[in-house]
């Protein structure tokens, strides 16, 4: 008995080791989206899968695991075996904000294995089709004059439309009814219906509906128009000067994760972000691929620290916390 538990033990060790690194990967590999189904991190997610899993050779399952904004996804990677057959597609709600929002039970840093940086994209705001108001200045005016009856939705405490939309009400000096969703496709599916008022989101998602006249988009959170939607303001245009909201990708594996996997999970992601056809579809929803030289894994740990030192100072004094 005791040589077969050796036995088994030797051969789950072998399997994180050098020997497995060779052979990695031999069969599918799970990555785990924090976020609901439709959302741009599920789309940008897919994505990759598909994209990487041409060069892995092995399918690419991808698992939507949600819940506290991202957070229960994100755990269940840093709970993970650190063998490569799981690893987290993430962003700037889950792995900077929540950890200034949530008692989280992990290290956003010390606790995963940086991989690759994927994409950024900025935000919009957008309104539901039956607004009264045509541009951004109009919009804002009419959020004020109607503070008690208005009501703005988002994927999530933590999330990037939440953070973003707190951060919208106090620029503009009003405070209005936030409605969380689990998933920024129900928001969005929402503001289509004409159920909530205003909602801070992104291209991927808000872009078609504005071009088909469902809602109405006033700007982009930039310092740039959108390539892809140059019709669009930017919100120094707009009459809201200075506020911008831009938002990034990145995967990210369980901490203990060889050198040599994390290498091939990082050489697959940047074919994919290099090939023609994975690319064009993220330009097509308005996301920015990082330069090539920002794709490795010492990049993505040196740009995740300087995310977390900028932005949670300003998110506690945004007094933002989770819902008890």
């Amino acid at each position: 008995m005791m040589a077969k538990w050796l036995g088994a033990a030797l051969l789950a060790l072998a399997s994180v080791g050098p020997l497995g690194a060779q052979t990695y990967p031999n069969r599918p590999i799970t990555l785990v989206v924090p976020l609901g189904v439709g959302g741009s991190t599920d789309v940008i997610g897919r994505l990759m899968a598909e994209g990487m899993r041409q060069q892995l050779g092995q399918p690419i399952i991808v698992e939507n695991t949600t819940g506290a904004g991202g957070i229960i996804g994100v755990g269940r990677v840093a709970r993970a075996a650190p063998d490569g057959y799981t690893f987290l597609i993430g962003q700037w709600g889950t792995n900077v904000a929540s950890g200034a929002i949530y008692p989280i039970q992990f290290d956003l840093e010390k606790d995963f294995e940086p991989i690759a940086l994927v994409a950024t994209q900025p935000f919009m705001i957008v309104a539901k089709k039956a607004t009264p108001a045509t541009n951004l200045k109009e919009f804002i005016e009419y959020l004020k004059a109607n503070q008690s009856k208005v009501s703005q939705g988002n994927s999530g405490i933590g999330t990037p439309s939440h953070v973003s939309g707190i951060l919208f009400q106090k620029a503009i000096g009003a405070e209005f009814t936030m409605i969380p969703y689990r998933g920024a496709g129900q928001s969005s599916a929402d503001l289509v219906a004409g159920n909530i008022d205003v909602l801070l989101d992104t291209p991927a998602l808000s872009l078609e509906q504005h071009r088909a006249g469902n809602v109405k988009a006033f700007a982009v959170a930039n310092t740039k128009r959108l390539a892809t939607a140059p019709d669009i303001p930017t919100t120094d245009e707009a009459g809201l000067p200075g506020f911008y909201f831009t938002f990034w990708h990145a995967l990210w594996a369980p901490k203990g994760t060889p050198k040599e996997i994390v290498a091939k999970l990082n050489d697959a992601a940047v074919n994919a972000l290099q090939d023609p056809v994975i690319r064009k579809r993220l330009e097509d929803l308005s996301n920015e691929v990082f330069p090539k030289e920002q794709l490795t894994p010492e990049a993505l740990a040196a740009f995740h620290h300087a995310e977390i030192e900028k932005w949670w100072p300003i998110i506690k004094a945004a007094g933002i916390k989770a819902q008890p």
